[in-house]
């Protein structure tokens, strides 16, 4: 008799794929994406695994899952969830959950994962040994670690996962979270503005870099952990590309429907930045410090500007691509840290960054009547030079820089296709 498992989860895309793997495993897996009826379901039937997602529409998946635990105290349950944390993964443990997966995962990981709940399941029940020893020898994986992803896993994770996920997920939603993206590239630059503009007289030009790197870190920090859509992060999406899990143009219209959100949303940090007066600190000297960099911004060559966004868009997915491999938040901090704060210091330019830089300082050369900040505002601080002097080449590098450097190099080294053995045994050169 085939072991069985029950999946809740109101992803359509995770109910089909975890119903794929675990059948190729011989399990009877039965999926619903309502709460309510996995109750119903739990109660009605014996189930060995159920997997159940925390955010669920008008329901607590922690509620949930103690729920289970009440209703069918045989299975081992496992909490899945896409908006990982360790007070959320020990409060689940709390409530009767075996073990907590984070979203995303590759079949690897969620079969490692389904292992290790069973054998909890076994430690802290003892029952029905006998038949928990026959789910884990079907299985028949290595047994699991707390070690971060290895590269190989996250370029698969990036290319089956990721990609796809981000493709099918509906147009408002991508829009929202394309906005919030913005606005959090935003409160990095105004934090990374606020913290240095009077800092060079004292401790110079190099320090003065690292300590705005530091603070403008803040911005993908909270795109990341606290999730949204960021045009330059989704550039790894030509992993996918090349996998043939998505199409080309299905990548083209979630790249442009993300770019208009994140113009959207810096535009929105701008204004807030211009109403809220804040630019007033220092007698204007805050506010003179913002318009001084997007003069400097918009002064840039166009090939200065194009290599620049290569640059900064390799350090920036690098970044995005070692947060995929930390498992606890902490871990996530740190991977995105060290490369943003580089990209800054060093120089580098980020178009979503200067959806918010360059127009918060136009705002100000247009609306400040104050001295400290006219002296400092360019002639050549407008609209146009904004576009074509600066977001377009910017842009371009950015797309070159994580498609090219990150995306496509590194499902080159660990996804390409073996070429298959000339099957006449000789070389090209005929020897």
């Amino acid at each position: 008799m085939p072991q069985s498992m029950l999946i809740i989860d109101d992803d359509e895309i995770v109910l089909s794929s975890c119903r794929k793997i675990f059948s190729s495993e011989g399990f009877h897996v039965v999926i619903t994406s309502s709460p309510e009826e996995g109750l119903k379901l739990a109660s009605n039937s014996a189930y060995d695994v159920i997997l159940c997602d925390w955010k669920m529409p008008g329901f607590d998946g922690l509620d949930v899952v103690e729920e289970l635990n009440r209703r069918s105290p045989e299975s081992a349950v496992v909490m899945i969830s896409g908006y990982p944390s360790v007070g959320r993964a020990t409060e689940a443990m709390k409530r009767g959950a075996m073990d907590y997966m984070p979203k995303p995962f590759t079949p690897e990981e969620i079969m490692d994962t389904v292992k290790r709940a069973v054998q909890r399941k076994m430690t802290e029940e003892k029952k029905a040994l006998g038949r928990f020893e026959k789910i884990i020898g079907s299985l028949q994986f290595p047994v699991p670690g707390n070690e971060d992803k290895a590269p190989k896993t996250i370029a698969e994770t990036v290319a089956s996962t990721i990609g796809v996920g981000k493709v099918t997920s509906p147009w408002v939603t991508v829009m929202i979270l394309g906005m919030l993206a913005g606005a959090y590239i935003g409160f990095g630059g105004l934090l990374s503005t606020s913290v240095t503009f009077d800092m060079p007289g004292f401790f110079g030009i190099g320090f003065t870099r690292i300590m705005a790197g530091s603070a403008f870190s803040l911005g993908l920090m909270l795109v990341v952990i606290a999730g949204a859509e960021l045009f330059t992060g989704n550039n790894l999406m030509v992993s996918s590309v090349l996998s043939h899990e998505i199409t080309v143009s299905n990548m083209l219209k979630r790249w442009g429907l993300v770019y208009l959100a994140n113009f959207v949303g810096s535009i929105v940090l701008a204004l807030l930045f211009y109403f809220s007066g804040l630019w007033k600190t220092g007698d204007g000297a805050l506010g003179a410090a913002a318009v001084g960099i997007a003069s400097k911004k918009v002064a840039l060559g166009f090939n200065e500007a194009l290599f620049r966004g290569v640059g900064c868009n390799w350090l920036v997915c690098l970044a995005v691509w070692m947060a995929l491999a930390a498992r606890q938040t902490i871990g996530k901090i740190f991977a995105i840290f060290f490369p943003i704060m580089g990209f800054v210091a060093i120089g580098f330019e980020h178009c979503v960054a200067n959806m918010y830089f360059i127009p918060a300082g136009i705002f100000l050369k247009t609306w400040a009547n104050l001295p400290a900040i006219q002296n400092v505002a360019a002639d050549s601080l407008n609209w146009i030079t904004f576009f074509w002097k600066n977001l377009i080449p910017v842009t371009i590098g950015n797309i070159i820089g994580g498609a090219v450097f990150v995306g496509m190099s590194y499902w080159g080294a660990y996804l390409k296709p073996a070429r298959p053995a000339n099957p006449d045994g000789k070389n090209r050169q005929g020897n």
